[in-house]
């Protein structure tokens, strides 16, 4: 037994533009995890624009966590779609579920009262988007390749 049981991309029937793009979906999770758990500050005060001065500490580590969460879900997002294609699409819809909730959360939710948009809250809208479309393209079936 090892640690990555045998690929299944041989068994995948949907688009391989679906599984490029959860990879890239992958690497584009895994550089905003590393940034708010290694920054000093995680982006709070850099990127995101928020005040730090009143309990920053508690801020900072929220975002550390968050990013702690983001780097292992970026990594798994990558290994579905670089090795378990057929997983591809459940990736893709563990990805609208948490962007969906991140952009009610951020124009309609708890983070909206502060009326500050970080540049999250105008990405998640179109990673939604965007992965509904490969979603309905990795679901489309193409015939299995005739074996030789």
């Amino acid at each position: 037994m090892s640690l990555l049981p045998v690929s299944t991309n041989a068994d995948y029937r949907g688009a391989q533009a679906s599984a490029w793009f959860l990879m890239l979906v992958g690497i584009m999770e895994f550089i905003p995890g590393c940034i708010h758990y290694f920054l000093p500050d995680g982006g709070a005060g850099v990127i995101a624009g928020l005040d730090l001065s009143v309990r920053g500490d508690t801020i900072i580590s929220v975002f550390a966590w968050f990013g702690a969460l983001q780097i292992p879900f970026a990594m798994m997002l990558f290994i579905i779609g670089l090795r378990y294609r057929t997983l591809v699409p459940l990736g893709l819809l563990a990805v609208i579920i948490a962007r969906a909730l991140m952009t009610y959360d951020g124009w309609f939710g708890k983070a909206s009262h502060s009326g500050h948009h970080p540049p999250e809250h105008y990405g998640s809208p179109v990673a939604v988007g965007l992965s509904l479309v490969f979603l309905a393209l990795s679901l489309s079936r193409k015939p299995a390749s005739p074996v030789a």
